[in-house]
C-alpha cells in the first residue's frame, strides 16, 4: 500500500511538471527556439543548423513533454512511458549539472518565461524529478489507469492533434499567453525601476586580450597595458541581487542618441515596429506596414522601427519595402522578448504596452480609424480567461467526460461480471463444497511443430511405458506426419491421439491442407482448434474456426477448442469479454448434442511459452466465468458436464494447485509434453 502511494505521488508530480513545462513551450514555441539557439551557441554549434531546425525542435520538445505528462496521468503505455521519462530526466539532469557549473545560460528555460528558475534551483528540481521517474520506472504497474486500454488511443491522438494545433497557432499568430514583462498592460518604465535599498547583483568580468598572436584572460585587477589588444569580454554572476523585470530596454539612433525616455514618456500613443533581425524579417506585408505608418503620420502618432541589425541591413530593408519611418537600435534579445514575431507591431500608450500584432495579424487602418479602438489594455485579462475557457471546453472537458464515461462503463461491466458469477454459484448451491462434478479430467499434450517422425514415435513409445492407469484421460496432439505412426504405437494403451489442426474445407484443390476426414482416418479421436498461435500467425478468424469445428464434428472428431486473452486485454480487464466473444463466434451456435463433443481449453496468451502462469485463483475465476457462459447457452447441466482445461505454462510444480480448483478439469500442455517425465509429472497431479 505504501509503495502504491509513493509511486502515484511521484507519478502526479512528474506528470504535472511535464505538462506545465510542455504547455508553456507549446504556447511560446519561438521562445523555446531562441533558448535552443542559445544552447547551440554555448555548445559551439552556432551557425551549423538553420533556424527552422530549432523551431521544429522546439515544437517536438513541447509535444514530447506534454504527451509524457498526459500519459503518466492517464497511465497510458505505463512501461514504455515510465522508462522514457526516466531516460529524459537522466539526460536533463546531466545537462543541468553542466549548466550549474559552467553557467553557459543564466536561465535553463524549462518553464519558458512563466517561471524563472536559477540554475541551482533547476538542478535541485531535476534531481527530485529524476528520483520520481526512477520510482515510477521501477513499479509502473502500481499506477492505476484513469481510462481503459481500448480507449487510450483516443486520449493519445486527440492530445497530439490539440497540442500541435496550439503550437502552430502560436507560431502563426502570437502566444495565447504572454508571460514576458512586455505583456499588454505592462508599463516599461515601471518594469525598469529598482526598489530603494534593493541589493544589486555582483558580476565578475573577464577580459580576453591578445598580444603577439597569443590570447590570455585578465580581470579588472590585473588589466594589462596598452600593448595588449582587446578581443572580447565575458561576465559571470558571482552574487545574485535584485534584477528588474526589464533591464535592457535601451533605444538609440544611428548617431548614438538616446531615445529611450523620449519614446516611453511621450504623451498619447506610439507605434513600434519590432524586427530583431531585419535580414530575416517577413517582408510580405510591408504594404500594410507602410499603410500603418501613413496613418500614424496623418494622426501625428510617432512611429519607429526597432532593430538590432546593422545599417547595411536597414538600408536593404528600405530599398525593398520603401520604408520612410525612422529606425532605432535596440538589443536583439530584448526585441525577441518584446514580441514573438519578426516583424511585429507594438502600440504603446505613455510607455504602457497597449496592443500587439504579429506580422500575420497587422491591423487594417483607414484614415477614419480611432486609435483608441486599437487599445487592448482593458480587454487583456478577459481575453486571457476566454483562452483558458477554450482550452477547458475543447481539451480538458472532453477528456474528463471520456474518463468518467469509461470508468462508469468499467464499473457496470464489473457488476455484470459479478452477476454472472453469482448466478453460477446459485446453480451449484447444492453441490458438495470443493467437490468436483464427475466430468472428464484430461491432460492433453500439444507438441506443436517439434520432433521429427522418428523422435515422435520414440516419445510416444516412452509415454506408453511410463503412463499406466492414470486418474485422467491422456491425449497427445502431434503434427500431421506423426498421426498414423503414433496411432499404431499407442494402440491398446490408455493414451488417445489428437491432431493439432484441420482444414476449413472438406476436400478439393487446397494444396498442403489436411481435412478433418483425413485426420479421422489416421486413428485420431481429437483435434485442437482455435489455438492462439493459429489465430495470430495464420489469421484464423471466428468464421474460419466455425467451419473447422463443424467439419471436425461431422467427421466424428472431438474438438479441444482454445480461447484466451492477450496481456493487453488482461491488463484492461477485458478477459471476460474476449473469451465470451471467441466462444460466441465459433462454437455457441452448436446444438446441445454437438456440444457434448466440445472440450474448452482456456489459454492466457501472455502465459504461453513465457514461463508466466496465471495464479490458481485467476485461472479458477475465468474458468468459472466460462462455465457460466456455457450455462447461459446450454443450461446448468451441460455446463457441469463440460470439461475446461487450463493451457498456460502448466507444469508438474503448479499442476496440483491448479487441478485442485473446482472448475479446472486438467491442462493443455505445451513444452512440458515433449519430455515423458515432465508430462507424467503433470498427469500424476490427478493422483
Amino acid at each position: 500500500m505504501l509503495k502504491t502511494v509513493i509511486v502515484n505521488i511521484s507519478r502526479l508530480l512528474l506528470g504535472c511538471t511535464f505538462i506545465l513545462s510542455g504547455f508553456v513551450k507549446t504556447v511560446d514555441p519561438l521562445g523555446t527556439q531562441y533558448k535552443l539557439e542559445d544552447y547551440a551557441v554555448a555548445m559551439g554549434f552556432d551557425g551549423i543548423f538553420p533556424t527552422w531546425v530549432f523551431l521544429c525542435g522546439a515544437v517536438l520538445m513541447a509535444l514530447f513533454e506534454c504527451m509524457i505528462g498526459i500519459q503518466l496521468l492517464f497511465a497510458i503505455n505505463r512501461r514504455v512511458v515510465s522508462k522514457l521519462s526516466l531516460a529524459f530526466m537522466l539526460v536533463m539532469t546531466c545537462l543541468t549539472v553542466w549548466i550549474y557549473f559552467e553557467n553557459p545560460v543564466e536561465d535553463c528555460g524549462c518553464f519558458g518565461d512563466a517561471i524563472k528558475l536559477t540554475n541551482g534551483q533547476t538542478l535541485a528540481k531535476n534531481i527530485v524529478l529524476l528520483a520520481c521517474a526512477a520510482i515510477v520506472a521501477c513499479w509502473p504497474k502500481k499506477m492505476p489507469r484513469i481510462i481503459g486500454l481500448s480507449r487510450q488511443w483516443i486520449v493519445f491522438h486527440y492530445s497530439v492533434l490539440f497540442f500541435i494545433a496550439l503550437a502552430l497557432h502560436c507560431i502563426y499568430h502570437l502566444p495565447v499567453f504572454d508571460y514576458r514583462p512586455y505583456h499588454i498592460g505592462a508599463n516599461i518604465a515601471e518594469g525598469m525601476e529598482i526598489p530603494e535599498g534593493a541589493e544589486a547583483p555582483v558580476y565578475e568580468t573577464t577580459f580576453i586580450m591578445e598580444k603577439d598572436g597569443k590570447q590570455e584572460e585578465f580581470s579588472l585587477e590585473n588589466y594589462p597595458d596598452s600593448t595588449w589588444t582587446f578581443v572580447d569580454s565575458k561576465s559571470k554572476l558571482i552574487k545574485a541581487g535584485y534584477e528588474p523585470p526589464i533591464h535592457d530596454f535601451y533605444l538609440q539612433d544611428s548617431e548614438g542618441e538616446d531615445y529611450t525616455d523620449a519614446v516611453l514618456s511621450k504623451p498619447g500613443y506610439t507605434f513600434l515596429l519590432v524586427a530583431h533581425d531585419i535580414t530575416t524579417a517577413d517582408d510580405t506585408n510591408f504594404g500594410t506596414v507602410n499603410t500603418i505608418y501613413d496613418y500614424a503620420t496623418q494622426h501625428n502618432i510617432p512611429f519607429y522601427c526597432l532593430t538590432a541589425s546593422e545599417d547595411k541591413a536597414v538600408d536593404h530593408w528600405i530599398d525593398i519595402t520603401g520604408a520612410e519611418y525612422p529606425f532605432l537600435n535596440c538589443d536583439g534579445l530584448t526585441l525577441k522578448t518584446i514580441i514573438r514575431s519578426n516583424p511585429g507591431l507594438v502600440l504603446l500608450k505613455e510607455g504602457t504596452v497597449a496592443a500587439k500584432w504579429g506580422s500575420n495579424d497587422l491591423p487594417a487602418l483607414t484614415s477614419d480609424t480611432k486609435i483608441e479602438t486599437l487599445d487592448e489594455t482593458d480587454s487583456y485579462e478577459t481575453d486571457k480567461w476566454e483562452t483558458w475557457g477554450f482550452i477547458l471546453l475543447w481539451y480538458i472537458l472532453p477528456l474528463t467526460i471520456l474518463a468518467i464515461t469509461d470508468r462508469l462503463w468499467a464499473w457496470s461491466r464489473s457488476i455484470r461480471h459479478a452477476e454472472h458469477k453469482h448466478s453460477y454459484k446459485l446453480i451449484n448451491l447444492f453441490k458438495t463444497k470443493n467437490k468436483k462434478p464427475m466430468r472428464k479430467k484430461i491432460v492433453a499434450g500439444n507438441w506443436k511443430m517439434n520432433k521429427n517422425l522418428q523422435e515422435g514415435v520414440a516419445l510416444a513409445k516412452e509415454l506408453t511405458e511410463v503412463v499406466k492407469n492414470p486418474n485422467c484421460d491422456v491425449i497427445i496432439g502431434t503434427p500431421f506426419i506423426h498421426l498414423a505412426s503414433v496411432a499404431e504405437v499407442i494402440k491398446g494403451s490408455c493414451i488417445k491421439l489428437s491432431a493439432e489442426n484441420c482444414a476449413d474445407k472438406a476436400s478439393g484443390a487446397y494444396t498442403g491442407e489436411v481435412s478433418a476426414e483425413m485426420v479421422k482416418s489416421t486413428g485420431a479421436e481429437y483435434v485442437i482448434l482455435g489455438h492462439s498461435e493459429r489465430r495470430e500467425y495464420y489469421n484464423e478468424t471466428p468464421e474460419i474456426l466455425k467451419e473447422k469445428v463443424e467439419l471436425a464434428l461431422a467427421n466424428g472428431l472431438k474438438v479441444i477448442f482454445c480461447i484466451g486473452e492477450s496481456l493487453a486485454e488482461r491488463e484492461a480487464n477485458k478477459q471476460n469479454e474476449v473469451v465470451k466473444a471467441e466462444l460466441a463466434g465459433s462454437v455457441f451456435h452448436l446444438t446441445a448434442e454437438q456440444w457434448k463433443n466440445i472440450i474448452i481449453a482456456y489459454e492466457p496468451i501472455w502465459a504461453i511459452g513465457t514461463g508466466k502462469t496465471a495464479t490458481a485463483e485467476q485461472a479458477e475465476e475465468i474458468h468459472a466465468y466460462i462455465r457460466s457462459c456455457v450455462a447461459e447457452v446450454y443450461g446448468a447441466q451441460a455446463a457441469d458436464d463440460t470439461t475446461i482445461l487450463y493451457g498456460g505454462s502448466c507444469k508438474a510444480s503448479n499442476a496440483p494447485e491448479l487441478f485442485a480448483k473446482a472448475d479446472i478439469d486438467g491442462g493443455l500442455i505445451g513444452g512440458a509434453s515433449l519430455k515423458a517425465a515432465d508430462f507424467k509429472g503433470i498427469i500424476d497431479a490427478w493422483n
